[in-house]
């Protein structure tokens, strides 16, 4: 029998290890740019062509490389950077393993062009799916440039798991925004389809994050500064009325590397505990030093994740930190005693003789007198509530009170039939619910011959011939929403109102694209919004019946869902958005509905296609069945 294991060729071998550094564009620009800041560049400049998929290019000014280093870069586990394993544990680079260009050429077309300060020419070499086509001498400019074309075009079953050009985008900026804000002191340009998308000049941290962020964020941001014997920690923390429910700016910096790690998170939010909403977030940008020694970085393919020596002393001394700096700048609720009415404090004497305070009270008050006219009406030829002590009161003479208990028993008795005709109330206690039911009335609801009832301002009960109707309001007015919001996209034309004063939203550059990915289907539902020159976004309109809702609760809600589910077909984004829209402009829980708003959600809910479910497939109706409330009371 022949022997099975075999050694895989080397092109192969490459592609596979490519899977694991190289996912997306957005990986290949982390790749470049480190490389470029690993080359002591101080500027660069990186272009694209349909998110990345045909057309990458990095341009920088650092050192270059020789005609040697340039080929020997593209093999792989090829580095300067470590020479053996205790170098691991000392690294001041960014990228350390050799994997990276040897990861690209592998899945690209790649182009490199190289030059030393000290050298005449450059050097081009050409490669494809990790073969050299070309490698000859070529006048550049000092540094490098990489060009990478048709990515992922020997591996099809990848490229087709890439998305569309607006996600990749997304991903393309989300990395360029890691890896610029933890080198302020370089100049970065980002061009995506000949738009210049980012100018960033060389500067200090909080102008890199405005220039990034949006001039907005400036005012938002109080800074963050503790030094121990264990870590340094600086950076810029959002102030609470800044928190947003999109989990966007927020960032953890390693000795300048961007780092995810949830456990730190944990942290930041454990500080901001009960001064945030609890469904949302703050921005912050942390920066950590800390010696080499006490971390690793090796445990990742793309080196986002990093482990801690002691990660539970730095997670005390993060909180400690954002602690200080939210007390320190006032961003706690605080009580003002410095009033500007002083309050007279009078002061007793033991010579002063005590007066006893005289009360004036209207013996004939009942405050459970519907009709409080009447019960003002007290003085003798009077006709309103107005008293002085020491006069005689007379109760008013009250008429025909003993035909009042004759009416309430006839309509009583027309609103509770039994099958003799007759109702007894004899043995009902005074509870809530059977005090709802005796007050309440309506000729919609007698007509319908059901009684609606609300349970804790959240669920509507009533009897259907199977047994208890329970509806979850909520999610029953969601549903509502949301088929209206599907009708006017099938009927091709959307109910808007304008808005009078339209509201300014600032967007960080992730949700601009967002923004810009989704503006159609917002306009299709009615919600249009313009972008001034400032890139700031003002909201024009707002669907019919959204009057009372915040544009941009419904804004954030919007960019919240379609962030967490990468969506591409025209279809379902649409309903996506329609199903966030309506989710975000339901009614709240909590609130008092009257028998007449109970009967319309009633209505409209059974007049969905779909009533039983809300847009994300919640249920909203439980039925109580008569057999299991016989069972309840058979014992």
């Amino acid at each position: 029998m022949s022997n099975l294991i075999q050694l895989l060729p080397d092109s192969v071998a490459n592609q596979i290890a490519a899977g694991e550094v190289i996912q997306r564009p957005a990986s290949v620009i982390k790749e470049l740019m480190e490389n470029a800041i690993d080359a002591g560049a101080t500027d660069v400049k990186i272009i694209l062509k349909d998110g990345g998929k045909t057309l990458i290019q990095v341009i920088d000014n650092g050192c270059g490389m020789s005609e040697t280093d340039a080929r020997m870069a593209f093999e792989r586990h090829a580095t300067s950077k470590i020479k053996d394993a205790n170098d691991l544990f000392a690294l001041k680079t960014m990228g350390f393993r050799g994997e990276a260009l040897a990861s690209i050429a592998a899945i690209a077309h790649v182009e490199l062009k190289t030059r030393r300060e000290n050298d005449e020419l450059g050097t081009l070499i050409c490669i494809s799916g990790t073969e050299v086509q070309s490698q000859e001498p070529v006048q550049c400019s000092v540094g490098s440039q990489f060009l990478i074309r048709d990515l992922f075009y020997n591996v099809p079953a990848r490229r087709r798991f890439l998305k569309s050009d607006s996600v990749e985008l997304r991903n393309l900026i989300n990395e360029f925004q890691r890896v610029v804000l933890a080198n302020s002191n370089i100049a970065f340009t980002f061009i995506h389809n000949d738009v210049t998308t980012f100018q960033l000049p060389a500067g200090n941290r909080l102008q890199r994050i405005v220039n990034l962020i949006g001039k907005q964020i400036g005012s938002k941001l109080v800074p963050i500064e503790t030094k121990t014997q264990m870590v340094t920690i600086s950076g810029y923390i959002g102030n609470p009325d800044s928190a947003k429910k999109t989990k966007v700016d927020q960032y953890f910096f390693v000795n300048d590397r961007y780092m995810r790690h949830p456990y730190l998170h944990k942290a930041v939010l454990t500080a901001y505990e009960n001064i945030i909403a609890p469904d949302t977030s703050p921005a912050y940008f942390i920066y950590l030093k800390v010696d080499p020694q006490i971390i690793d970085v090796n445990i990742h393919p793309t080196k986002t994740e990093i482990k801690f020596e002691d990660e539970r002393a730095i997670w005390q001394i993060l909180s400690a930190a954002i602690r200080e700096s939210i007390g320190k700048f006032n961003l706690m609720p605080s009580i003002d005693f410095d009033t500007a009415d002083s309050i007279d404090i009078p002061v007793t004497s033991p010579t002063k003789d005590f007066v006893e305070p005289s009360i004036e009270v209207n013996p004939f008050y009942n405050p459970f007198e519907e009709d409080k006219k009447r019960a003002n009406t007290y003085l003798k030829g009077g006709s309103g509530g107005s008293y002085q002590s020491g006069n005689s009161y007379q109760r008013e003479t009250v008429t025909g009170w003993e035909d009042m208990f004759g009416r309430f028993e006839a309509e009583r008795a027309e609103a509770f039939p039994t099958e003799t005709g007759e109702i007894s109330y004899d043995n009902i206690e005074s509870e809530p619910v059977q005090q709802t039911i005796l007050s309440s009335g309506g000729d919609h609801l007698e007509h319908r011959g059901n009684r609606f009832f609300q349970l804790k301002n959240k669920y509507i009960l009533t009897s259907v011939k199977s047994g208890l109707m329970m509806i979850d309001q909520k999610r029953a007015h969601e549903r509502v929403i949301f088929e209206k919001f599907m009708q006017s996209l099938h009927n091709g034309a959307s109910l808007s109102q304008k808005c009078l004063f339209p509201e300014e939203l600032h967007f960080s550059p992730e949700e601009k694209v967002m923004v810009a990915d989704l503006q159609a289907d917002l306009l299709s539902l009615g919600l249009e919004l313009t972008e001034n020159d400032e890139g700031v976004f003002l909201v024009q309109s707002i669907p019919a019946g959204l009057e009372n809702s915040s544009p941009k609760e419904l804004i954030d809600g919007i960019l919240t869902d379609y962030q967490h589910g990468e969506v591409d077909l025209q279809l379902e984004v649409r309903e996506q958005i329609a199903g966030s829209l309506a989710k975000r402009a339901a009614m709240p829980y909590g609130k008092l509905l009257s028998e007449v708003e109970m009967v319309e959600l009633f209505d409209h809910l059974f007049a969905c296609q779909i009533p039983n479910f809300s847009p994300s497939g919640k249920p909203i109706i439980s039925i109580l069945d008569n057999d299991e409330l016989d069972k309840r009371f058979s014992s």
